[in-house]
């Protein structure tokens, strides 16, 4: 069993690419799909809080229900924002990546590499070409 844990979707390039990075220091995390299997309140509130971040911190805006559920207005409480999250999971930022050194929102996917217990073995290049890490497995 692994003890990193990505919240993933896989049709976003940023969670894509973090879970390549994840595997490119040799782990295989458990992938969490979290549009098939969110997590529950007290793990999402869990997740926010050891990110230092409050609820609004990771909700997603961009082609999302957000504006049609007023979900700006800042007298919601975070009671009100987790009804939203259990109907709309879609409003979860991700990917979220929990590792023994800490929890992090990567975004960008190489904050990733701040918590990878593990160097990467090689390197890597996103998606959109970018170059983050170079061929002895350094960050660029």
């Amino acid at each position: 069993m692994t003890d990193i844990t990505i919240y993933h979707n896989p049709q976003c390039g940023t969670s894509r690419n973090t879970l390549a990075m994840i595997r490119n220091s040799g782990v295989e995390p458990q992938v969490i799909e979290y549009l098939k299997t969110p997590p529950s309140r007290a793990e999402l509130m869990a997740l926010v809080a050891a990110m230092g971040l409050r609820l609004r911190d990771v909700l997603r805006q961009k082609g999302t229900p957000y504006e049609a559920l007023g979900l700006g207005n800042p007298a919601l409480s975070d009671e009100q924002l987790l009804d939203s999250i259990e109907q709309h999971p879609i409003l979860i930022q991700r990917p979220i990546v929990r590792t023994p050194l800490g929890v992090r929102l990567c975004r960008p996917s190489e904050v990733v590499l701040d918590i990878l217990p593990a160097p990467q073995q090689g390197p890597f290049t996103k998606e959109d070409g970018e170059l983050v890490v170079g061929r002895a497995g350094q960050r660029v």
